[in-house]
């Protein structure tokens, strides 16, 4: 399995800096148990996945991890996220 990744800080322009958050890119094909795994692998707060939408109207769905689980919504990974979109 190989899918492309990048490390997103957050809340900064200057690198290593900010908030880091691992966004990974077309993750569609991922299992969550992978997901899962590649968070905590990341070690990061959270970890991200873009995935084709869902909803016609939406540009992509997006799905948050941190290490230990997968909550609804998180802000600084969201607007992380939606900078490599």
């Amino acid at each position: 399995m190989t899918h492309d990744f990048k490390i997103v800080d957050v809340f900064c322009a200057t690198p290593f800096q900010g908030n880091p958050v691992a966004v990974v890119m077309n993750a569609d094909g991922v299992s969550d148990d992978q997901m899962q795994r590649i968070a905590a692998w990341t070690n990061l707060s959270e970890t991200t996945f873009h995935l084709r939408p869902t909803n016609p109207q939406a540009d992509y769905r997006l799905r948050i991890f941190t290490p230990r689980s997968e909550p609804p919504f998180a802000g600084h990974p969201t607007l992380g996220s939606a900078r490599l979109a």
